[in-house]
C-alpha cells in the first residue's frame, strides 16, 4: 500500500506537470478545456494591468494650509515607495512567505510540486506553495480587478484553471519587474485586518508609526498576519497572533543565522500594539463642519471630469481653496446668531475670494451640523449651494440697477419714490384694492422723494425699483441676474412648471416682482454675485479646487467653466460704490455698529414680504459673500429676530441676523487679507449716458407711431384708453427723452367719448428712465417682498 500511494503521488505530480505545461505552453489550444482563446486574451489583458500595478488608495482633501480635513477611499491604503518601508519588514515577509524569492522566476516549482503532493495526500488544502509573485497576483485579482461576487470567487477558487492563470501571470510579472518592485507592490497591496490595506496603513493602524520605522518585532507580527488577516487579529486573538509572530521569528533565525540572537530575544517581547486600532475618518460625513464644502468639492470634481469612484480609488491629493481661518470664523458667527437646534430655521453662508482668473470658495457653512442624525437637527442636504428658501428680497434690486446702468442710468440720477405704485401687465399682486392684472406695491415706511440711486440702494424703497424695472424691462433684469451669477435660474426645470427655467418663466409672465426677490436662491450663487461685482464685472465659477495631484505627483487636468466679463469694469466698480452706504446710513447700519465694522464695504440687505427668508450680500476687494436665513422645513412659517424663531407675524430683516453673521465673521479675518478700499468710480456710470429724444407721435395712428418709435431705437407697448378718434395715439409714457431701447407705452383711443384717463404714473424722475407698461401675461402667485 505505501508503494502504491507513492506511485499515485508521482503519477499525480506528472499529471499536474503536464497540466501546467499544457496551460503554459499551449494557452490558445481550447481543446485542453482549461483555457480558451478569449480566456488567454483576458489573462494577457490582466497581466498588463498587473504590470501597471495601480491599486485603490486614499485620496486626501486638504485646505489652503495643507491640513487634511477629509479622506476619501474604498480601501484604506497609502502607497509608499521601497525606501519608505523598513528593511526588517521586507526580510520578515520573505522569510515566512517565500524564502527562495530572490532565486526563482516568479514560480517556485519545487514548492509548487511539494504543496501538490501534501494537499493530495492529506485530502485537503494544507499548503499553498505560492510565491510572493503568485500571492500578489491572487490579491490583485481579488482586491483590484474583481468587481462582482462571481469575479471575487473566481479570484480565490481552488481549481487548476485558476492556478494556471496565476502561474502565467506571475511569470510575466517577474520578467517585467525587479524583485524589489514586486515586493514593494505586494506590501502596498495586501490586507492586514481591521480595514487596513498595505504596510503603511498597517503600521499606523497597529503601532501609530510609519512603515519605515517598523522594528523587527512589529515587522514579524505584520508578516505573520498576512496568512489570515481576519483570524489573526491582535485585538480578538492576541495569543494566535503572538504564536504566529514567533513562527516568523523562527524562520528568520533559520534563514538569517547572523542575527539569530536578536530574533530569539524578540520572541520574548509583547506584541506592543496600540490599545485600540487607529482608524481613519472616511468621506465627507467625517469632515464635521467642513462636510458641506467637501460635498460641494466632490460634486465640482465630478463635473470637472473626475468621478467619485476615481476619487475613492485614485490616491489623489486634492488641494482645495478652503481657508480654515475664514471657515472657522464663519461657523462661529453662524452659531452665535442662529441656534443650530431650531426646528424649522437654518442660516447658511459662503465666502468667496474675488479675482480675474478664479473665484475660490474660502468658506462654506450652515447653522446646521453636518451629519445624519435628524433628531439632533443635523443634515447632509446641500443647503449652502442649492436652490432653497423663499428668496433674497431686496438684494435683487442690484440686478435692476445694473440693467438700468447698462442702458444709461447714472448712480447720481434721482429716482421718484411714490408711497404707492401700480404697474399694469407686470403680474398680479392680488393685494386688496389692486385692479386685476396689475402689480401694486407700496413702501413699508416713509421715504423722501426723489432720491439718488445710491440712497435708494441703501434705504431700499420698493416703489422706486418697481418703477425702475418697468422702465428697464423684466427680461434685461433677469438676464442681468443670470449673468452676474444666478446661473441656475437659466437651467431647465427650476421654475416648478415642467422643464421651463425660472428665468424664462419670469420673463414670460413679465413679473415686476422680480426686482423684490421673491424666488428661492442658491446661496453660493448669490455669494458669487458679490464676487463678480467685486471682480470688476468678471464672473468665474465658484471653485473649491486649487489643484488635484495624482499619486505620481502630476497635476490632473480639470474641465472647468471659463471666466467671463459679464459687465463692463466701470459699471461694476461704480455699482460697488453705489452699494457702499448700506452699512453707514442704510438698512445694515445698526448691524455694522453692533459688531464694530471698521472698513469700507459694499452691501445690500433683503427680506421677503412674508418674513420667511432674508439675506445679506456684501463684499470688499478681498472677500465677498452672502448670509441667508430661510425656513428649512417642508412647511416654513414666518420668522422673528432676536432670537431667531418661528412666530405668527415675522419681523426678520436682512439687516438683522444675516448682516450681523456676515459682518461678525468677516471682521475677524480682515487682517489676513490686503487693505480694504473701494474701486475707482467711472464717470460714465456716475453721470449716465446720453438719452435719446422720443419722437412726437401724438395724433398718429397706432401703426405709424409704432414705426416711428422703433425707428428711433425704442420698443413699443400698446394700451387702450377712452377717447375720440379711435385708433389714434392720445398720449405716450414716458415722453421727452429716454434710454435707448426703453419701452415706450402708447395709449390708443378706443373711440369712446369718455374723457381719456391720465397715463400711467411715469417712471423715475430722471431723463430717460420711463415708467412703462408691458403686454399683459398670466400671473403667478409670488409674495411681494418688503425692503430691508
Amino acid at each position: 500500500m505505501p508503494i502504491t500511494r507513492t506511485l499515485w503521488r508521482l503519477a499525480g505530480s506528472c499529471v499536474l506537470a503536464a497540466v501546467l505545461l499544457a496551460g503554459l505552453l499551449f494557452p490558445l489550444a481550447g481543446g485542453f478545456g482549461f483555457i480558451s482563446n478569449r480566456a488567454a486574451d483576458a489573462v494577457d489583458n490582466v497581466s498588463a494591468e498587473l504590470v501597471e500595478g495601480a491599486v485603490p488608495a486614499v485620496s486626501t482633501m486638504v485646505d489652503v494650509n495643507g491640513t487634511p480635513f477629509a479622506w476619501l477611499y474604498e480601501q484604506r491604503r497609502f502607497e509608499v515607495p521601497s525606501d519608505k518601508i523598513s528593511n526588517d519588514m521586507k526580510l520578515a515577509l520573505v522569510s515566512v512567505e517565500d524564502k527562495r524569492f530572490a532565486e526563482h522566476g516568479g514560480v517556485d516549482w519545487q514548492g509548487t510540486f511539494r504543496a501538490f503532493l501534501t494537499n493530495t495526500s492529506g485530502g485537503e488544502v494544507q499548503q499553498g506553495g505560492s510565491t510572493i509573485d503568485q500571492q500578489y497576483v491572487k490579491n490583485y485579482l481579488l482586491l483590484v480587478v474583481a468587481k462582482t461576487d462571481a469575479e471575487r470567487r473566481a479570484a480565490t477558487e481552488t481549481t487548476p484553471a485558476r492556478k494556471i492563470r496565476e502561474i502565467r501571470m506571475a511569470l510575466t510579472l517577474d520578467k517585467q519587474l525587479t524583485k524589489d518592485e514586486i515586493l514593494t507592490r505586494y506590501l502596498n497591496l495586501v490586507p492586514f485586518g481591521n480595514s487596513s490595506y498595505g504596510i503603511q496603513d498597517a503600521a499606523q493602524t497597529y503601532f501609530g508609526i510609519d512603515a519605515k520605522d517598523l522594528t523587527i518585532v512589529q515587522s514579524a507580527m505584520l508578516a505573520g498576519m498576512v496568512q489570515s488577516s481576519s483570524k489573526l487579529n491582535p485585538y480578538t486573538n492576541p495569543q494566535g497572533v503572538l504564536e504566529r509572530r514567533n513562527t516568523v521569528l523562527d524562520t528568520l533565525i533559520a534563514n538569517i543565522p547572523s542575527r539569530a540572537d536578536e530574533f530569539r530575544k524578540a520572541k520574548t517581547d509583547p506584541l506592543g500594539v496600540l490599545t485600540e486600532p487607529k482608524g481613519l475618518p472616511r468621506g465627507c460625513i467625517a469632515a464635521n463642519d467642513r462636510g458641506f464644502f467637501c460635498d460641494y468639492a466632490m460634486q465640482y470634481l465630478t463635473n470637472a471630469g473626475i468621478s467619485r469612484d476615481q476619487i475613492d480609488k485614485g490616491g489623489y491629493l486634492i488641494r482645495t481653496t478652503l481657508d480654515p481661518a475664514v471657515q472657522d470664523a464663519s461657523r462661529n458667527s453662524l452659531a452665535a446668531n442662529s441656534d443650530p437646534n431650531l426646528d424649522d430655521i437654518a442660516q447658511v453662508m459662503n465666502i468667496i475670494g474675488p479675482g480675474q482668473d478664479s473665484h475660490p470658495v474660502l468658506a462654506m457653512a450652515s447653522s446646521r451640523a453636518y451629519g445624519l442624525d435628524g433628531n439632533a437637527h443635523q443634515t447632509v442636504q446641500p443647503q449652502p449651494y442649492s436652490l432653497v428658501g423663499d428668496g433674497a428680497g431686496s438684494i435683487f434690486k442690484i440686478f435692476t440697477t445694473a440693467a438700468a446702468m447698462e442702458k444709461g442710468l447714472g448712480i447720481s440720477a434721482q429716482l421718484d419714490v411714490p408711497a404707492n405704485f401700480s404697474a399694469k401687465g407686470m403680474g398680479n399682486s392680488g393685494t386688496p384694492g389692486c385692479p386685476a392684472e396689475t402689480y401694486c406695491v407700496k413702501n413699508a415706511g416713509n421715504y423722501k422723494s426723489p432720491m439718488s440711486v445710491t440712497e435708494a440702494l441703501a434705504t431700499s424703497p420698493n416703489t422706486a425699483f418697481v418703477k425702475l424695472i418697468q422702465a428697464v424691462g423684466v427680461s434685461p433684469t433677469v438676464d442681468m441676474a443670470v449673468r452676474l451669477g444666478m446661473r441656475s435660474y437659466a437651467q431647465p426645470g427650476t421654475s416648478g412648471h415642467g422643464n421651463q427655467s425660472l428665468a424664462d418663466m419670469v420673463k414670460e409672465q413679465n413679473l415686476g416682482s422680480f426686482t423684490l426677490g421673491p424666488v428661492g436662491v442658491n446661496a453660493l450663487e448669490l455669494s458669487n454675485v458679490a464676487a463678480t461685482i467685486a471682480s470688476g464685472g468678471r464672473w468665474c465659477p465658484p471653485t473649491p479646487i486649487r489643484e488635484v495631484v495624482d499619486r505620481s505627483g502630476k497635476t490632473v487636468p480639470l474641465t472647468q467653466q471659463a471666466c467671463e466679463q459679464v459687465v463692463e469694469p466701470g459699471l461694476a466698480n461704480t455699482l460697488a460704490n453705489a452699494l457702499s452706504k448700506d452699512d453707514v446710513s442704510g438698512t445694515a447700519a445698526a448691524a455694522a455698529q453692533s459688531v464694530g465694522w471698521p472698513v469700507p464695504l459694499s452691501a445690500k440687505t433683503g427680506t421677503t414680504e412674508t418674513h420667511r427668508s432674508s439675506a445679506f450680500l456684501a463684499f470688499t476687494n478681498s472677500l465677498a459673500g452672502a448670509a441667508y436665513i430661510y425656513g428649512d422645513s417642508p412647511t416654513p412659517g414666518e420668522i422673528c429676530s432676536f432670537p431667531l424663531r418661528n412666530c405668527g407675524s415675522g419681523n426678520l430683516y436682512g439687516g438683522n441676523e444675516p448682516a450681523r453673521t456676515w459682518l461678525g465673521a468677516v471682521k475677524n479675518v480682515l487682517g489676513n487679507f490686503p487693505p480694504t478700499n473701494l474701486p475707482p468710480l467711472d464717470d460714465k456710470y456716475v453721470r449716465g449716458s446720453n438719452n435719446s429724444q422720443i419722437p412726437d407721435v401724438i395724433g398718429q395712428s397706432q401703426g405709424e407711431a409704432t414705426g416711428n418709435l422703433i425707428a428711433a431705437g425704442f420698443q413699443v407697448s400698446v394700451a387702450t384708453a377712452a377717447g375720440p378718434n379711435k385708433g389714434t395715439v392720445m398720449s405716450i409714457s414716458p415722453d421727452g427723452s429716454a434710454i435707448p431701447g426703453s419701452v415706450i407705452t402708447i395709449y390708443v383711443s378706443d373711440g369712446s367719448q369718455r374723457p381719456a384717463p391720465a397715463p400711467e404714473t411715469p417712471g423715475p424722475t430722471v431723463p430717460g428712465l420711463p415708467g412703462i407698461q408691458v403686454p399683459r401675461l398670466p400671473p403667478i402667485p409670488i409674495p411681494i417682498p418688503i425692503p430691508r
